[in-house]
């Protein structure tokens, strides 16, 4: 298994240090709805930590929230509320999305509030080894103590940005804040210097070592946390147990468009989770994530979700549909190989859902020519289960009188109670089928395009006709 490490910038051959798999992925400041942003990354990185799993990798995984932050201070501010009830009022709403989305939990969810002991503990011991200094009730980390620094980012220090803070009292404009002074108004914690409330980048090093040890093995987070969030990571971390490397991996994703713009909330474009999944089902935007390479940005389109969406569709009905009796003609174990060659490839999870739908479509052949397909369709969930698929599909309550009035329109005999609107919608599909086989097209087209008007999409296909309800 080969991985590209942002730090090397490079591919190299996976070698974690021992057992369980140590990981530890960047998460969310709570003060607002997650985004889809949020959705591409921690789907990516839930498939990685599936596919260790797969791959006889026991693995523990750590995600923190960032409960404390200007942000949070400000909403809560402007929403009359606490920074802790805004910050456990949108953590309960992150959980509802990954939830939604079929990502699993992580083995802990440390909260920056809950972890200030440690950190303060982090910081004296920068400040006893001379990476830190403190100054007007804050504490700053002094980026000349590290030589390494920009390392992961590439760059030299002289060319970065400084990060914004009292450039007053800051020995160089580099040096960035570990700790910060109070404020009226603020929470605040008691601390050596006086008190205040921790810094950014200085949670994740004390969570990540107080949870995982002093040296972990995968990193992950979007490009965007390559600087500075990362970069002072390492820092602080390398400098603070004088340890290297601090994670072996560095794991980065690409960052969502929506067209020729980045998503951002500075732009106002932004699609939340919730948002999405009123539209798609979870299957179809995880598979629309997954359908490039993680390192490569994703552009959001409408023909992307409808794509995404019937291939979701395609794969259900393989892994779904009768076979016959006689000998199996597919050796699908040729495409779990490609699968797995995929995956070990810097989790190329385009090419592994190309063999997946590779393996669905001869699946469906094979189904066409009488032979068995169980043992196929059993690699064909197997490997759809390592993506996080679940192939459930969406239980729609419909209101059955809008299609009772469609299938009388188009003279099909009605009577009785009424029934589910599914029991409508695959007799109006019957009689479409047959107005195509007399060539009644103009009736078949009417049937269609009643039905596209009332949410209903239909889909023909090899195999038959589909129908789902767009929303």
């Amino acid at each position: 298994m080969r991985i590209y490490n942002t730090l090397s910038a490079q591919k190299e051959e996976f070698k974690p240090a021992g057992d369980p798999v140590k990981m530890y992925v960047c998460g969310v400041t709570p003060y607002s709805d997650c985004h889809i942003g949020h959705a591409m990354s921690y789907v990516l990185f839930d498939v990685i930590r599936r596919y260790l799993t797969y791959r006889n990798y026991k693995v523990r995984y750590v995600q923190n929230f960032t409960d404390i932050d200007d942000k949070l201070i400000k909403r809560a501010n402007e929403s009359g509320t606490t920074v802790k009830e805004l910050a456990e009022k949108f953590i309960a709403a992150y959980f509802e999305d990954m939830d939604a989305l079929n990502i699993k939990r992580a083995d802990a969810y440390p909260k920056a509030t809950e972890e200030v002991p440690k950190i303060i503990e982090v910081i004296s011991g920068l400040r006893k080894k001379g990476h830190a200094y403190p100054v007007g009730g804050d504490v700053y980390f002094r980026v000349s103590s590290f030589p390494e620094y920009g390392k992961l980012s590439h760059r030299r220090p002289e060319d970065m940005i400084s990060e914004p803070g009292n450039e007053n009292v800051k020995e160089n404009p580099m040096d960035f804040a570990l700790w910060k002074g109070a404020k009226p108004g603020e929470p605040q914690w008691d601390s050596p210097w006086g008190p205040g409330r921790p810094g950014w980048h200085i949670e994740c090093t004390a969570m990540s070592i107080k949870y995982l040890g002093e040296n972990i093995d995968i990193h992950g987070g979007g490009n965007d946390l390559v600087f500075p969030h990362h970069e002072n990571e390492i820092a602080q971390s390398e400098a603070f147990t004088s340890k290297t490397p601090f994670a072996r991996y560095w794991i980065h994703n690409g960052l969502l468009q929506l067209g020729s713009q980045k998503m951002s909330k500075s732009l106002g474009n932004l699609i939340t989770i919730k948002e999405a999944l009123a539209k798609h089902s979870p299957d179809a935007i995880r598979l629309f994530i997954l359908s490039s390479h993680y390192r490569s940005p994703l552009t959001v389109t409408d023909d992307g979700w409808d794509a995404a969406e019937k291939g979701v569709e395609r794969l259900r009905q393989a892994a779904q549909r009768k076979g016959g009796t006689g000998t199996p003609a597919l050796d699908a174990s040729t495409y779990r190989q490609r699968f797995i060659e995929s995956m070990d490839d810097d989790f190329n999870t385009a090419q592994a859902s190309a063999a997946v739908f590779d393996l669905a479509r001869d699946i469906n052949r094979s189904a066409e020519e009488g032979a068995s397909i169980s043992d196929a369709q059993a690699i064909l969930i197997e490997l759809s289960g390592v993506l996080g698929l679940t192939f459930e599909k969406e239980e729609v309550k419909l209101d059955p009188v809008p299609y009772i009035a469609l299938a009388k329109e188009v003279g099909i005999s009605i009577s009785g109670d009424a029934k589910p609107a599914s029991y409508y919608i695959d007799r109006l599909i019957e009689k479409r089928i047959e107005a195509r086989k007399s060539k009644n097209w103009a009736l078949a087209d009417n049937i269609r395009k009643s039905l596209a008007a009332h949410g209903i999409t239909l889909e023909d296909t090899p195999q038959g006709t589909t129908w789902r309800y767009k929303k």
